[in-house]
């Protein structure tokens, strides 16, 4: 029955992110057969220096013959991440005036691995020998090119370890930030207060047009920024089996069930058939007529299909059952016997050692000192077998000790052979140690589960050569038509549905729930393709893609459809809090309560460090005005997070005076320590950058 499982699987610079990715820029035509749209030589250009095309381009194909496995598109986005990072950079390095050494490019080039651990460098006492390094490539002038580029790369990275030095440096925390951080956790307002929340208005009584969102992004343009866009939507026409191609496959395996009369030329008479259910051979029978050969592993009850596991699993040997559904296939399936634990689970604490696969990293361990901690342990579960869950938990140098050492299912020969005979010759309970490549294991049987073998016959649903004809003619029918009439009412006459818009940009592979869909983003972005553009592309496995160019949007911001979702609830909530301003009315909170239906509350020691209001969250707005209020003073309306507030302070209490804000100067320190890290996207924000990619057919 394990062939269910085939029929499964068949249906289914900041340089210190760079640095060494410089290293190893030993990184596939991006751009087949050379060729190029456009008459520039450049792939894009910043701050007005360009990236040539031929420079680009090996790159690209270095990238991707380095063995990463990425695509053209990927490895072409990484390219050019990495050539404006490295250009933004040594231009602040340039400004600077920095120079590096000998001796620090070194440093730099000894903690690449591929080189500071190269054997060829290293002496007797595996330390990295600078003799041996230089007489290597003295000896070897064909690699001349190869250390001159890993050179240049570690002027980089050595460069840019100075640069961040100093930048770490120039973050400053003075003892005035640190006296207001005191203030901010240690002063305590309690205020009594008023909430006209936003979501007592509803929703359908503020509308937001698209006007609305356009202009709240223009005026907050960095949160919005975006390269050019295409908004594309599309009807998706499966290529999947008709009810009438399901029903003939049934028919066709149900006909397998029981023998059959075929008439036979050559003797000129008729002859019967075995079915499946008679069969004298059946892995013989299952090979002639399944779509799936017969497989002899036994399955435990738990991996065959949940809809059907009971009755496959409790089939008398020899008997038949189905047909059934399973993914994609129709299936009969015939009992071949059980066989008792197939499948075990067990639980283990592994002890480990220097020299072993998983050697521990916090304690060093000789193989001797292993063997006498396993031992101990082994002896302390023995007299007390409920200890086992902790004893994991504190003990084990494998990873499932958070899972206090349970391993979960598997079968026979997952496990190195040692683990393997423990476990499948002792029985449910047993507790035992033994050695293995990784160190010494203390193994905990926890279940056992029996396995059927099944012999089964799978055919394939999918759609005939007639149902892929009438998909294609349809498909290529709504393509056509939809160049000339409205993409929308044409659907509806077809009785097919529009899926949800996808924005993508020009270097994106990514096409909503479709996947990577590289052909069609670069559809979109062709010259000829301008909004109302229609075009089907086959995606194989799925059906046909019938794509229109809906928007076409080089604002440089996100889609109004994109920044619908994060403006909408803010612009509605302003409307909101004009509406419930306008009732808040009153001299005192009381009054005002009445007007939104609400009732006066009570905060009490609330700091500006943490200013929550009860379950609403925080609201740092609210509780600066309570602060800034003489006693028994009302606010006006405040617009919160949460909806418009009205407060009353009635009690500030400022913290003791302190000579001395060190500790908070070092929280506050602690806190910025990461500041550095948002250099290089200020750089690309202020930074000049054309992109030309897109021109590029690849």
């Amino acid at each position: 029955m394990a062939v269910l499982s085939k029929i499964r699987q068949r249906s289914a610079l900041m340089i210190a992110v760079i640095a060494l990715g410089l290293f190893a820029f030993i990184i596939g035509d991006l751009f087949k057969s050379g060729s190029f749209d456009s008459t520039s030589k450049d792939v894009g250009s910043i701050n007005g220096n360009g990236v040539s095309f031929e420079d680009f381009r090996l790159k690209v194909s270095n990238v991707e013959k380095s063995g990463e496995g990425i695509s053209s598109t990927a490895a072409a986005n990484k390219v050019w991440d990495q050539e404006v990072s490295v250009a933004l950079l040594t231009a602040e390095f340039d400004k600077l005036g920095l120079r590096v050494g000998e001796k620090h490019i070194l440093e730099v080039l000894k903690a690449d691995q591929n080189i500071g651990q190269n054997p060829l460098f290293l002496n007797a006492a595996g330390i990295f020998d600078l003799a041996k390094f230089k007489e290597y490539f003295k000896t070897n002038p064909a690699q001349a090119p190869f250390l001159k580029e890993r050179e240049k790369d570690a002027e980089l990275n050595a460069k840019y370890q100075i640069y961040n030095t100093l930048i770490k440096a120039a973050v400053y925390t003075t003892q005035a930030e640190g006296k207001l951080q005191y203030q901010m956790e240690a002063d305590k307002v309690s205020f009594a207060y008023v909430a006209g929340l936003y979501s007592t208005v509803k929703d359908s009584d503020v509308k937001i047009t698209d006007d609305e969102v356009v202009a709240y992004m223009k005026k907050n343009e960095k949160k919005f920024k975006a390269d050019e866009s295409r908004e594309i939507e599309y009807v998706l026409i499966e290529d999947k089996a008709s009810k009438q191609d399901v029903e003939e496959v049934k028919t066709k395996i149900t006909g397998l069930l029981n023998g059959s009369v075929v008439y036979n030329q050559e003797t000129n008479k008729n002859d019967t058939l075995s079915g499946f259910k008679t069969a004298k051979n059946t892995i013989e029978f299952v090979n002639t007529n399944s779509d799936v050969a017969f497989d002899s592993t036994y399955v435990a009850k738990k991996d065959l299909p949940a809809i059907d596991a009971d009755k496959l699993f409790n089939l008398a040997p020899g008997e038949v059952y189905g047909p059934y559904m399973y993914g994609k296939y129709y299936c009969i399936s015939k009992s071949m016997g059980k066989k008792a634990g197939v499948i075990a689970k067990a639980s283990h604490i592994l002890i480990s050692y220097q020299g072993t696969k998983v050697p521990n990293q916090k304690e060093q361990r000789t193989k001797e000192e292993a063997k006498e901690k396993a031992q101990e342990l082994f002896a302390q579960i023995t007299a007390n077998p409920d200890s086992f869950l902790m004893m994991a938990f504190t003990s084990s140098d494998d990873s499932s000790a958070q899972q206090g050492g349970d391993l979960g299912f598997f079968g026979p020969n997952q496990m190195v052979k040692p683990f393997n005979d423990f476990v499948f010759n002792n029985s449910i309970g047993k507790i035992g140690l033994v050695e293995t490549d990784f160190g010494f294991h203390i193994i905990k049987i926890t279940d056992k589960q029996d396995g059927i073998k099944l012999a089964t016959v799978a055919q394939k649903v999918e759609a005939s050569e007639a149902t892929a004809d009438r998909i294609f003619t349809q498909s290529t029918k709504f393509e056509m038509e939809a160049a000339e009439k409205d993409f929308a009412k044409l659907a509806k006459e077809m009785g097919l549905t529009i899926a949800a818009p996808v924005t993508v940009s020009a270097m994106q592979e990514n096409f909503g729930t479709l996947g990577n869909q590289r052909t069609i983003v670069r559809w979109a972005f062709e010259k000829d393709s301008e909004i109302g553009a229609v075009k089907r592309f086959e995606v194989a496995n799925v059906g046909h893609v019938i794509a229109r160019v809906k928007s076409i949007d080089d604002s440089g911001l996100v889609s109004v459809t994109q920044g619908r979702s994060y403006v909408e609830s803010i612009l509605k909530n302003k409307k909101k809090a004009a509406i419930i301003k306008a009732k808040m009315t009153g001299s005192s909170l009381e009054a005002i309560a009445k007007t939104v239906g609400a009732s006066v509350q009570q905060a009490t020691d609330v700091t500006l460090d943490n200013p929550t209001l009860g379950a609403v969250g925080q609201e740092a707005q609210v509780v600066g005005t309570a602060f800034a209020l003489a006693k028994n003073k009302i606010s006006a309306p405040i617009e919160g997070n949460t909806g418009v507030y009205v407060v009353k302070n009635m009690a500030t209490l400022k913290a003791v005076a302190l000579k001395d804000f060190t500790p908070y100067v070092s929280k506050l320190k602690s806190q910025s320590a990461g500041y550095a890290n948002r250099v290089l996207p200020a750089l690309k924000d202020n930074a000049t950058i054309e992109d030309n990619r897109k021109q590029f057919n690849y």
